[in-house]
């Protein structure tokens, strides 16, 4: 299993995002200044790279090398575009399944995602640059080496993704409490797209608004929600029995 590369220096950094390594998040120190500190926050920007300011004790635990403000994760995988998913799934005889994950923020939901998603043939996941967990060495393991064996797709914005995927012929289902339809009303036959929320906070009211069907869970305990891993693989079974 390959693991997660950490590098550390604002140069070494600045150099990995020029040659195109797939870096997942930069830790960066507050307050520090500089013309590389500069030049690496602008590249940041420009290539939409996940990104967090820290103090530095959180830097000098992330790493017992000379820092210099700036620590990053090389992701162990390599991320597909959503064109490459899409184009793969058109040359499969069986619908397409994807999950959408808007802003997820823990790894091991993470992992305990991609692993159900593989068990349920999912055709691929599709994540935001910023704001998302991040592929580290917990998602892999977390994930029992799934990670590796469903593709990845990184986009700009969940929204953008969204519409992509509607224009190919894609059904996008909003997994939510905000609605009157349960799984059960729901056609998973058909090529769909399922989208899961952040665990505090759900899915963006503008996501919400552009997704073309809304289902949830039928809950008969007291406790208001399931844990976001546990209710996808709920989806992702119910469109594995409506497809055999």
């Amino acid at each position: 299993m390959q693991k997660e590369t950490q590098i550390y220096g604002l140069r070494a950094i600045i150099e990995a995002i020029n040659s195109n390594e797939p870096i997942d998040k930069v830790f960066l120190q507050k307050g520090l200044k500089g013309e590389l500190y500069k030049e690496l926050e602008s590249l940041i920007r420009k290539n939409g790279i996940n990104s967090s300011y820290v103090p530095i004790e959180k830097l000098n635990r992330l790493t017992k090398n000379n820092h210099q403000g700036a620590v990053a994760n090389i992701s162990p995988i390599t991320f597909y575009s959503i064109e490459n998913l899409i184009e793969q799934t058109e040359k499969k005889n069986t619908p397409a399944l994807f999950l959408l994950l808007d802003q997820l923020s823990d790894v091991r939901n993470f992992g305990a995602i991609i692993r159900t998603a593989e068990c349920t043939g999912v055709d691929g996941i599709i994540i935001q640059k910023k704001g998302a967990a991040p592929v580290t060495a917990d998602t892999i393991k977390t994930s029992a080496g799934a990670a590796f064996k469903v593709p990845i797709a990184k986009v700009n914005h969940i929204k953008d993704a969204v519409f992509h995927l509607q224009a190919s012929g894609i059904k996008v289902i909003a997994a939510t409490e905000k609605t009157d339809n349960t799984i059960y009303d729901i056609n998973f036959k058909e090529p769909v797209a399922i989208i899961m929320g952040a665990e505090d906070r759900g899915i963006s009211p503008s996501i919400l608004k552009a997704s073309d069907y809304k289902a949830k869970l039928p809950l008969l305990g007291e406790i208001e929600s399931l844990n976001v891993s546990v209710a996808c693989a709920v989806f992702l079974y119910e469109t594995v029995r409506q497809r055999s």
